[in-house]
């Protein structure tokens, strides 16, 4: 996988364009941390290429939560603990009168 900064993007850009079918992705970095993924799509397979990166994104974000959740302890509460917490957040929101 080929990493590129953001001002070599700039400066050589047509480069890149011209690379990217064959690289597939590539990194693109600012002060050399990863900012973005550039990759190769086509129209034909557009649609999947944005759902597959979509899901993808929610992987990482489950990830995380449960990482976190983790972190603080919350991963070892019990399911009537959670059935608790949900009640009270639905009766402060209804209180509120918001849905």
């Amino acid at each position: 996988m080929k990493f590129l900064s953001v001002s070599d993007l700039r400066g050589k850009s047509a480069q890149f364009w011209k690379d990217l079918p064959a690289e597939r992705e590539m990194i693109i970095t600012s002060k050399g941390k990863s900012i973005a993924i550039l990759a190769a799509v086509c129209e034909s397979n557009l649609e999947e290429s944005l759902t597959a990166f979509r899901q993808a994104r929610a992987v990482v974000a489950v990830s995380e939560l449960q990482r976190r959740s983790a972190d603080q302890g919350m991963d070892q509460i019990t399911m009537a603990e959670t059935d608790a917490e949900i009640k009270t957040f639905r009766k402060k929101r209804t209180a509120r009168g918001t849905k």
